[in-house]
């Protein structure tokens, strides 16, 4: 799609942490870009005003992704859009269920009916790892269990591996694009619904859709505010600060940890590949890690080996054992390769996280027992 005409990206939500990084991305590479964005206070400070960090030569328009005329005067000569605006957090949608499914699945809504008024050349929608609910499993014998649940009374004594519906030991696979949704928080269930919405109106109306579906992302620039956004950069405050992690479960869970670098370019190669258009696909790292990998590297980088991470025992509701990604078809389609080690980017993420807490940047109180709460973060 990049020709020397410059298009035009808005950017939904784009005065974020990752539509931060990705206007620089596509700055970077010939592009115009415009970012819609509430500025809302929690993440943007009661000012509002646009963070400090964005690049400047991004236009930034503060509006609600919910206005209609605000999103009109947002689509004004833009060519493609990448939808990023949503409200973040699976703890939180479980008992704000009207705010999620308002920004998240109506906010999409009131876009695509702009959208049928201003035909763009392509959109691409950011989606989240927490569709699939558990990853993909499989027992010894290769039968697969693409549909997981663990049982609260599993959990409660402690036995944290899923298992079959036969009681077998079952063991985690990579999560490959095809695994059936299972959505286990209202945060997830809008997430599904945008891309749904999007994939359908996309298909009937004929306007060339992406959904990219992201693993959890990290990187400097990540709010503090969100525990699920951010749960990488609390560590590292923890630990800085002299505070040890607390680790839920085991610690043995397994995630996959995505630089912000390299979701920000897997957006504009979805935005420049031909072949991506109808398609799904996993963004991630595609190298699962335990939150006690996470843990040593950690306190290895800040020094603080002297302090071990507390496990907590408890499980909390709606949470997952194991969900990595298969990036296969990233690979192949968008040319997608990860290029920042975890190793390299927890170098990145704990140098910035210092330099906030010696230039006094607001960081999370580090006594706060992050055990309370018996629901997911």
């Amino acid at each position: 799609m990049h020709t020397d005409t410059s298009p035009t990206v808005l950017i939904t939500g784009g005065a974020g942490f990752i539509g931060s990084h990705l206007a620089t991305e596509l700055l970077q590479h010939g592009y115009q870009v415009r970012i819609l964005d509430n500025l809302m206070p929690q993440v943007h400070g009661s000012e509002r005003r646009r963070p400090e960090h964005l690049d400047r030569r991004a236009e930034v328009l503060v509006g609600d992704i919910r206005d209609a005329q605000q999103l009109k005067e947002a689509l004004d000569g833009v060519d493609a859009v990448i939808h990023l605006a949503a409200v973040l957090g699976e703890r939180s949608s479980m008992y704000q269920i009207e705010k999620y499914m308002s920004v998240n699945t109506a906010g999409t809504a009131v876009l695509l009916e702009a959208l049928l008024e201003h035909p763009i050349k392509r959109l691409i929608v950011a989606s989240s790892s927490t569709v699939y609910g558990e990853g993909l499993y499989c027992s010894y014998n290769g039968t697969t269990y693409p549909k997981i649940h663990r049982s609260r009374g599993e959990t409660a004594r402690g036995r944290w591996e899923p298992r079959s519906p036969d009681g077998e030991v079952i063991y985690p696979l990579p999560t490959p694009e095809t695994k059936e949704a299972s959505p286990l928080s209202v945060y997830a269930v809008s997430k599904y619904d945008q891309e749904e919405m999007c994939r359908l109106i996309g298909e009937s109306y004929g306007i060339p859709t992406t959904v990219l579906r992201l693993f959890p992302v990290y990187g400097p620039h990540q709010g503090y505010a969100n525990p699920y956004s951010g749960v990488l950069t609390e560590y590292a405050s923890r630990l800085l600060q002299g505070f040890p992690l607390h680790l839920f479960e085991d610690g043995y869970q397994q995630r996959d940890f995505v630089s912000v670098y390299d979701a920000a370019r897997a957006f504009r190669l979805a935005l420049e590949s031909p072949g991506a258009v109808g398609g799904t696909f996993n963004i991630a790292s595609g190298r699962p890690c335990t939150f006690r990998t996470v843990a040593d590297l950690l306190a290895t980088i800040t020094g603080r080996q002297d302090l071990s991470p507390e496990i907590m025992g408890i499980s909390r509701i709606g949470d997952i054992r194991h969900c990595f990604a298969d990036i296969g078809r990233a690979r192949e389609v968008l040319g997608y390769e990860p290029k920042v080690t975890l190793e390299v980017g927890l170098l990145d993420l704990v140098a910035w996280v210092e330099a906030g807490i010696e230039e006094g940047r607001k960081v999370p109180a580090p006594v706060r027992a992050l055990g309370s709460s018996r629901l997911r973060v």
